[in-house]
Parts: C-alpha cells; structure tokens; sequence
C-alpha cells in the first residue's frame, strides 16, 4: 500500500485520498450492476411486472439524481465529508430493505436509496479527483475505470452464488451492504475536506449557469444516461425474457459489458492528451449507437457477442470525456457538478420507466428499441460540441 502511495504521487499532491476515492467509487460500481443482475430473481419471487420493474430502476436514478443535487450544496453547511458520509448511508438502508420485502412501495424506496448512496459518492469522487490530481482527463478515465472494475465483478459474483454455490439472489445485497460498510468507515478516516467552504471559493459557482458548453456537455452525458443506465438495468431480463439466452448466460452478458467499459476506459486514459477529446466523442457516440442497434437487431448469439464488446468499448470513455471537455472550474465545483449530474440523471430516470411500459405494451424488444431515439439525439450533440469547441 505504502508503494502504491509512492507511485501516485507522481498524479496527485493527495496519493491517500486518492485511494480512497478510487475504492469508494469501486464499490459503486459493484452496486451499478448488481441491481440489474439480480433484478430477474427478485421479478420471480415477489411476482413484479415489466413496468413495476422499470419503476424500481428508474426510483434508483431518482435517488441518484436527488442526491447529486443535494451533494453539490449540503457540502457548504456541513463540509464534504460530513455530506458525503450522511448521503451515502442510503445504501446500506436500501441494500437490506430489498432483501426483506416484496412490497412495492418499500422497493421503490430501497431502490432510491441505493441511489442516494451512489450518487453521493459519484459526485464527491468526480470533484475530488478533478482538484487533486495533475492530469484531469487521464485520472478521470482511471477513476470510471475502477467503477468499471467493480461493475464487471457484481455480475460473477451474483453467478457464483446463485448459481454454482446455489445460495440465495439475497448474500450479494449483504455482502455489498459490507463492503459500504468499510467504505464509510474509511472516508471518515480520511483527509477529505470536513470544513465547509465559502460560496466565493470557487470561480465556478454562478458562471456555468450562462456557459452554453456547459449545458451542452449536460445534454449529451443526458441522452448518454439515458442509453447507459437502461441498457445495463435491462439488458439481463432483456436477453432472458426474449428467450435468447438461458438466465446464467444472460447474466454474463453484464459481466462482458463491463469488461469491454473497463478496457475502454483504460484505452482513453492512455490516450488522454494525444487526440482530440471533443472529435472523440463524435467516434464513441456513433459506435455505440451503432453497435447498440445491431446487437437488438438479431437474435444470433454470434452477432450479440461482438456487438455487445463493441458497445462496451465504445461508451466506455463518454462519461468521463464528456466532463473534461468541460471548463475547469466547472469541474472541480461540487455546485457546478451537482447541477450537471443531477440534470443528466433526468435521462436515467425516465428511459427505464419507459422502457418497462413500452415493454409491459408490446415486448421487451420494443421496449429496448426506444432506446435508439436517445443515442440518435446524442450523436447530434457530440457533433454540436465539436463544432462549438472549435476556435474562432
């Protein structure tokens, strides 16, 4: 650990922290797929529809989104941490509130929990990282990869403990509720800020308000948000509903995905400085769009593969390249922040739940299918940005 620490020095003036940004957001990532993973078991066994199943998805990203506009004001009343560690409290109540009732409501409100959790920590990890680190755009890659890290495990562990060991869907919530438990523990532990700070500290605090690229860049992580957090939370029943794969081949569909997002990410954070990031993001839009529709195109596990590695790898770098085309200041403004992630959460929000009642209406294909509206809006933004980013 202590050698670790040496080697981050050369990226940061805070290598400590660091490392505890990077674990927290680690086990975010565990709790990004976990609820799509074990969303087919709970459907079974407390006998939820398709649309009910979209609430729930879409009740995580309220949460998500609830949190991430009070994580970027409630740090200039009780300081960071104190925030940080209040919000984040909402997933250890959401982790074993799921596991003990099928109620509709209490699930919903388990859901948003684990939402509040996440998003709490997302933010405080994005403006921390942003502010301690000397290359913002290769150190955000690293940071998204280590949630990819988390999010390719969930999956595994779900099927090793489940399916080979046969135990019930409810150890891996448990054991994640662990997990948060020491993440918790070691952010009150740590350095980070405990003393609120001025309004006036940072320059970002009103301007992004009338910056046009700031809310272009809001826009397109929205309609990214969209494709990504329903892609994820769907996928599984997805793949198991339409009867194209069995449940524990569906599953490990998740798990590739993540692989992919993981090298992805890592491709961009060693790239990060050698190209264009605005041109970039043209690139993954299109081929995330594209891989997208070709693997709902076909119900042959041949083509689905390789599409699904393609759209893992093309989103993987979006989110974090999105930010550094940001301003600076915007970035490393938990105000500025909270606003930009609270409004790209929207997109989070509402494409589950109308994925579920397309789903409920029609089929599940259909359902996936919307999804291809929003990624077609998000290539035209990408290009928007490159255009605007250009000098005069």
């Amino acid at each position: 650990m202590h050698l670790l620490s040496e080697k981050l020095k050369k990226f940061t003036t805070d290598p400590n922290l660091l490392m505890v940004i990077f674990f927290a957001f680690f086990i975010n990532g565990l709790m990004s797929t976990l609820l799509g993973t074990i969303l087919p078991y709970m459907k079974a066994e407390y006998n939820i529809s398709y649309a009910l199943s979209g609430m729930l998805l879409s009740a995580h990203q309220v949460g998500n989104l609830a949190a991430c506009i009070v994580a970027g004001f409630l740090p200039y009343l009780l300081g960071r941490k104190k925030s940080t560690l209040f919000l984040s409290t909402g997933t250890l109540i959401g982790m074993l509130l799921m596991t003990v009732t099928g109620n509709p409501l209490l699930l919903v409100a388990a859901f948003a929990f684990v939402g509040i959790g996440r998003g709490s920590t997302s933010v405080t990890s994005n403006v921390v990282v942003s502010e301690i680190t000397l290359n913002k755009t290769k150190s955000l890659n690293i940071l998204h990869a280590t949630f990819a890290v988390g999010a390719l495990l969930s999956p595994f562990l779900v099927i090793f403990l489940t399916g080979t060991l046969g135990i019930t869907w409810r150890i891996t919530p448990w054991a994640i509720f662990l997990l948060a438990l020491i993440m918790l523990f070691v952010l009150g532990r740590s350095s980070l800020s405990d003393t609120p700070p001025s309004p006036n500290t940072s320059k970002g605090e009103k301007g992004f308000f009338y910056s046009f690229r700031f809310w272009l860049c809001t826009g397109i992580l929205f309609f990214y948000l969209c494709a990504e957090a329903t892609a994820i939370g769907w996928l599984v029943t997805y793949f198991k509903d339409s009867g194209i794969m069995s449940t524990t081949l569906a599953q490990s569909t998740s798990a590739i995905l993540w692989v992919m997002i993981l090298i992805g990410r890592l491709l961009c954070a060693s790239f990060a400085g050698r190209i264009n990031q605005s041109k970039l993001l043209i690139v993954m839009a299109v081929a995330m769009s594209a891989f997208y529709v070709l693997m709902i195109s076909t119900r042959d596990i041949r083509i689905i593969f390789p599409a699904l590695m393609g759209l893992g790898i093309s989103m993987a770098g979006l989110y974090p390249t999105t930010l550094s085309c940001m301003d600076p200041r915007f970035v490393s403004s938990t105000a500025a922040m909270g606003t930009c992630v609270s409004t790209a959460s929207f997109g989070a929000i509402t494409m589950p739940i109308i994925v579920g009642i397309i789903a409920e209406r029609t089929t599940i294909e259909g359902g996936m299918a919307a999804i291809s509206v929003a990624l077609v809006v998000l290539v035209i933004l990408t290009v928007v940005n490159s255009v605007v980013s250009k000098p005069a």
